[in-house]
């Protein structure tokens, strides 16, 4: 499943200006200017501006621009009515100067009115690199009411524009964007541990082994070979060979490998980026919550308001109403983690990553490492209470589900309101405690209360022991939560609802019953639900759980069967379930041997899915759970090399980690990790997992520069590529898991 994502200007009472329809253009026409008097040599019109004073001097615009202000658009100076036509490519360019230099406007082409849609989004500090600016994208969509903005608010001081040359150019070439992949030879660019397997992949035409020498930091030859042929890589079109050094288990850092003239980035062997990672991976969450001020003491850098707590601009998330029609009540829905790179909640999400990073603790006391995510690991407010730290970050998000169910005497209680967010989009970059967009509660689903059952039912197990009086709450509501998902099994989230935030539609719930089903039974016992679990068509043998993608939000049989399989418990069939997660692991086994790049996964015409870096993480895991369940080191190898591709192994060399590896993402679409729009703000935390290729491109960035592209190629660490490069938390409480269990096998 994919989650259908839009980003959309605020600008909601700026550009109400009389619409004229243009006609439309034919695509493949010739070069057509979109925009009329771009270069204000007959005045003003038919620009239009908002608290900016502008006037036309000697064939510019200049203007003087108010400091002061919160956001990019309370100042703008922009032109409607434009044409674009679907598929088509435009190159948008103008000719800037700032006085004083360096302060930044937002760019933007989008639809004027609702639901006022980005097309295409930069923001250059003006005078800092030149004063000619020019970008090509690609239109997703036909539309004669497209405009061209330069949003020029959210500067400290008073400064002055002036603006010539403005064009939004249709049927120029595509642009050719060619990645800097760096040496052709592609290794883990964190680290290989000691004892588990070193694997290295070489692009290369040749056809016959080639000699390889791997390099100590001291440039000595300490180990030499020759590489394996391995033909075309389907998932890249690359002709490669691999390189196994897994004999060598010298710790150390700064390795290299070199072959066919050619010298890899460096890497360690060793354990301690693990040991980081596991923990830098599960820090991420404290700066994604919602409703606390981020302290910068914690987090040098990233101190930040509270968002949505109901201080002005923005409405809050204290007393929440619904979207019209759907409830007469309002909430207390604040708290919990924002969801991606958006002001988002959501339910269904928020149930995959509590158990993800839940599960992580239920593996590590299971297998030893408990204390390795204890208190005081992750520093956070809640650090020195006694109580594990991961569990204290994961009640951050409990605690906000369980205030989306709807309450006792109303209709539907024990149901989960699916998500709340903004009403309409909001453009980058934006703090949350800056948002001024009303909040609303959509619509109960029942794959939202399946999930707040299964994630409270598991909590009630896990939290036992630290607060008694949560366990049993979170019990309490779990069942309530069961009891209306049965009383409702088919009340579906929308697939339209996606204005302001991602709809996780889904209309297959078995899974989704059967996760539930599972949690209770293991955390109560109780026969009916022992029964549940049983007669579930997902839990029948013949069910192949076990596809290219194990399991994801919308995927939760697998998380049920790996609980079921690890955790004791009365359920008869046990020993078939162990049995079903060993044989899944088998798959992703053969698949990982199978491909140069060592992946667990494969999917279909090599069609990489939407966070595709995370499900190759998902996969490890079962291949991870397949290692505790057999202690069969084949599975425990094949999980590990899976995090090669993660770190840096990949047809890209790039490692998919904000801060590990020489070249790593860390420009992911984001609204409030925002560097490259804003020089003000930080760029994405160390530990921060980039969704990686997606095959489907769905952002204009995406589709100007990835046309074609293959599998592994379909990526691209920019800002404004929501499809291929946004952070999410299910995206990062894989990382968590697979981290965690990597650092175990120090």
């Amino acid at each position: 499943m994919r989650r259908p994502r839009t980003v959309v200007l605020a600008l909601i009472s700026l550009l109400a200006a009389g619409l004229s329809a243009l006609p439309a253009a034919t695509a493949g026409a010739a070069e057509v200017e979109q925009v009329r008097n771009g270069t204000f040599d007959t005045g003003t019109d038919p620009w239009w501006t908002s608290n900016v004073t502008a006037v036309p001097a000697e064939g510019e615009l200049c203007a003087e621009i108010p400091g002061g202000t919160a956001n990019r658009w309370d100042s703008i100076i922009g032109q409607n009515d434009l044409t674009l036509v679907e598929g088509e490519s435009y190159r948008f360019s103008f000719r800037a100067t700032g006085t004083p230099g360096g302060n930044v406007a937002r760019a933007v082409v989008g639809l004027q009115v609702e639901p006022y849609t980005t097309y295409f989004e930069v923001s250059p500090q003006i005078n800092v690199s030149g004063d000619v600016y020019s970008y090509t994208f690609t239109s997703p969509m036909d539309t004669a009411q497209a405009q061209v903005a330069l949003q020029v608010g959210g500067n400290a001081a008073d400064w002055n524009l002036c603006l010539d040359d403005v064009s939004l150019l249709g049927g120029v070439p595509p642009e050719v964007y060619e990645p800097d992949t760096g040496p052709r030879v592609r290794v883990n660019q964190v680290a290989y541990t000691p004892h588990g397997p070193k694997n290295a992949t070489v692009v290369t035409e040749a056809t016959e082994p080639l000699p390889y020498e791997l390099k100590n930091a001291d440039g000595d030859v300490v180990k030499s070979g020759t590489t394996t042929p391995r033909g075309t890589d389907a998932s890249s079109g690359q002709n490669v060979h691999s390189i196994a050094f897994t004999d060598f288990d010298t710790s150390g850092a700064g390795y290299t490998l070199t072959a066919d003239g050619e010298t890899s980035r460096p890497f360690d062997i060793g354990t301690e980026a693990y040991d980081r990672l596991r923990l830098d991976a599960a820090k991420f969450y404290y700066t994604q919550r919602s409703g606390i001020a981020i302290s910068d003491e914690l987090r040098p850098g990233y101190g930040r308001a509270a968002g949505h707590i109901g201080v002005a601009p923005n409405t809050g998330d204290t007393e929440v109403p619904c979207q019209p029609g759907v409830c007469d009540y309002t909430l207390d829905v604040s708290g919990g983690w924002y969801d991606a790179g958006d002001h988002g909640k959501y339910v269904v999400n928020g149930g995959i990553s509590v158990w993800q990073l839940l599960s992580t603790y239920e593996r590590a006391k299971l297998t030893g490492h408990a204390a390795e995510l204890g208190d005081g690991t992750l520093d956070i407010p809640e650090s020195g209470n006694g109580v594990p730290d991961i569990l204290d970050e994961a009640r951050w998000e409990l605690d906000f589900l369980l205030k989306m169910q709807v309450p006792d005497g109303q209709p539907l209680a024990g149901m989960a309101h699916h998500k709340i967010h903004d009403e309409a989009w909001t453009g980058l970059p934006q703090l949350p405690a800056t948002d001024p967009q009303k909040r609303e509660l959509h619509p109960p689903s029942t794959a939202a209360t399946l999930n707040l059952a299964a994630a409270a039912a598991q909590a009630a197990r896990v939290y036992e022991h630290y607060d008694p009086e949560f366990a049993a709450d979170a019990l309490r509501a779990a069942r309530k939560a069961w009891a209306a998902a049965r009383a409702n099994p088919e009340m579906y989230a929308s697939e339209a609802d996606g204005i302001g935030g991602g709809t996780y539609s889904d209309r297959n719930l078995d899974d989704e019953f059967y996760w539930a089903a599972a949690e209770l039974f293991l955390t109560t016992g109780e026969p009916e639900l022992r029964n549940f679990v049983q007669n579930s068509p997902v839990h029948s043998i013949r069910y192949d759980a076990f596809g290219p993608i194990s399991y994801d939000w919308a995927r939760m049989t697998v998380p049920a069967r790996m609980d079921l399989a690890m955790l004791p418990s009365s359920l008869p069939d046990r020993d078939q379930v162990r049995r079903s997660v060993i044989r899944g692991a088998d798959r992703y086994l053969a698949e990982a041997k199978a491909q140069p790049y060592g992946l667990p996964y494969n999917p279909d015409n090599n069609m990489y899915d939407w966070g595709s870096s995370h499900q190759v993480l998902n996969n490890a895991s079962v291949l991870a759970t397949a290692y505790d369940l057999t202690h069969d080191g084949k599975y425990r190898n094949a999980a590990l090399e899976s995090m090669d591709y993660v770190m840096g192994r990949n047809a890209l060399n790039i490692s998919y980690i904000t801060g590990y590896g020489e070249a790593n993402a860390h420009n992911q679409h984001t609204r409030w990790y925002a560097h490259s729009l804003d020089p003000n703000l930080p760029g994405p935390p160390v530990g921060s997992l980039s969704g990686g290729a997606n095959s489907s491109i769905q952002d204009p960035v995406a589709q100007a520069k990835l046309q074609g592209c293959v599998g592994q190629f379909c990526y691209i660490d920019d800002i404004q590529s929501w499809a291929t490069n946004e952070i999410t938390i299910n995206w990062n409480s894989a990382l968590t898991w697979m981290a965690s269990f990597a650092a175990d096998q120090g």
